[in-house]
């Protein structure tokens, strides 16, 4: 029987480290200009660093590691153990995948991983060395077989234009079948350093309040229901402990159904100081694949987060501003495990053999369908009620029955505004899932909630609705 211990220590889980760098998250309410809310910092490369170590204090093991508990007292110093004081056999602890960081994680005040972002080797990324054949993007490998990319040429082409056109300093977008992981379009440009590449498998951006998915899905799980209500003052823009004191200035009350949508801050902190555990976060961040290895071909950075035990550390991060990183293509995945009822579905690049057709995985259980549901529910309010309505409202450009989650956060020094939106759509019958994200400078032209309508609305156009079989009127009313 496998043994599930709390870890004991902050200190023994913060440890992780983000492939080729990451970047801390912060909340939505962050601002795009004038006084930003000071952004996550970077992790560094997986690899690029050793194991975090304490003096005299063993490492922390990483997913699937197991520890042994000390022994409760030495043995006798002649190494004869008297008739009934046999000591009972170390027990042995098997943390589950994701629920301790695989390296260090930086402190997102400090050290912001953008700094430190480089661009992916030719030869690791297979969309750079894709060529067009036909209306297909096949990689064509010395000495071995041709790979068909599932990568839509059309819409890759129209979203990279879009980033192209509009200068982002750097932005990403991608679109995906989430009943099936296969990838779509990995779109990204940057005015900043038009040479990068592999900015969508990057995990150097702080996610932000994408992480209130996260949070949501576990307070879901500890029986918090979307229409419950919590009231509250300030803490739009930043919190303090005061704000997450119940008092008689708290004047006005959101469920967390539209607290999901309005992305508000104090809202998800009260409620994690009040129903989650560090043990309830870490787990559900886990299975969120936070601190795990995604399969794909293109090697993909370790999206890290860092859960502080408890007290108001804990509280700040179930909203948002934790030390928590996270990939484009990872945030598309994200959205879809609501879009899958819940299951989560690995990303898939090359299309299967010809004739072996590619069918939807069963995917590993991370919410179950009833949580899934009320997830979705509360993400629809994003789009309806929240802080994606305007966008998603704009005549012309509108994208009906979409649901998804919207994230903001700014560095300081120098000033970056990071934007996400990540989502699906249609809801009921979802088609494509998408994650956007664009870093600005103090001016900017669009943002990543505009980016990712558009990646839904164009997705949906390169993807239509299957057709509805109905029989000739002339049967009307026939057994």
């Amino acid at each position: 029987m496998t043994i599930r211990r709390r870890l004991l220590s902050a200190a023994a889980l913060c440890p992780l480290a983000l492939l080729l760098g990451a970047n801390g998250p912060a909340p939505e309410e962050a601002p795009p200009t004038g006084s930003p809310v000071a952004a996550s910092s970077p992790a560094p490369s997986a690899g690029s660093l050793p194991p975090a170590t304490t003096p005299g204090v063993a490492p922390a093991p990483v997913d699937g590691a197991s520890a042994t508990a000390p022994e409760s007292s030495p043995p006798p110093s002649d190494g004869v153990v008297p008739p009934g004081t046999e000591q009972a056999a170390p027990a042995v602890v098997t943390l589950e995948p994701g629920m301790v960081p695989p390296s260090p994680v930086p402190s997102r005040l400090k050290a912001p991983p953008m700094a430190k972002l480089q661009s992916m080797p030719r030869g690791l990324d297979l969309l750079a060395r894709a060529k067009l054949q036909g209306e297909r993007l096949v990689v064509k490998e010395k000495d071995g077989p041709e790979q068909v990319l599932t990568v839509d040429p059309v819409l890759q082409a129209s979203l990279t234009k879009i980033l192209r056109d509009y200068e982002v300093p750097y932005g990403a977008a991608v679109v995906l079948e989430p009943s099936t992981g296969r990838v779509l379009a990995l779109a990204e440009h940057s005015a900043a350093q038009p040479e990068l590449r592999g900015l969508p498998y990057r995990a150097v951006f702080p996610a932000a309040s994408i992480f209130k998915i996260v949070t949501g899905s576990a307070l879901l799980e500890a029986g918090v229901t979307p229409s419950m209500e919590e009231c509250f003052h300030g803490g739009k823009r930043r919190l303090t402990e005061r704000n997450l004191e119940d008092t008689e200035r708290d004047g006005a009350c959101y469920s967390l159904a539209l607290a999901m949508g309005k992305s508000a801050n104090v809202i998800f902190a009260k409620l994690t100081q009040k129903h989650l555990t560090a043990d309830a976060l870490r787990r559900m961040a886990a299975r969120f694949r936070f601190n795990r290895e995604i399969a794909f071909p293109v090697p993909m950075d370790v999206s890290l987060a860092s859960v502080p035990e408890e007290g108001f550390d804990l509280a700040n991060t179930g909203a948002g501003f934790g030390d928590i990183y996270l990939s484009p293509l990872h945030g598309a995945l994200m959205a879809s495990v609501a879009a899958n009822d819940g299951r989560w579905v690995d990303p898939v690049l090359v299309e299967p053999p010809r004739g072996s057709p590619l069918l939807p995985a069963e995917g590993e259980r991370v919410l179950e369908p009833a949580a899934a549901q009320a997830l979705t529910d509360m993400l629809e309010e994003t789009v309806t009620h929240g802080t994606a309505r305007a966008v998603f409202r704009e005549r012309a450009f509108r994208v009906d029955n979409a649901v998804g989650k919207t994230g903001t956060l700014a560095d300081r020094s120098p000033f970056r505004d990071y934007s996400w939106f990540v989502g699906f759509a249609p809801r009921d019958n979802p088609r494509v899932a998408v994650a956007a994200l664009i870093v600005n400078d103090p001016k900017w032209r669009i943002r990543g909630t505009w980016l990712g309508r558009e990646a839904l609305r164009l997705g949906l156009q390169r993807v239509p609705a299957p057709l509805e079989v109905t029989a000739p009127a002339a049967t009307a009313g026939t057994p």
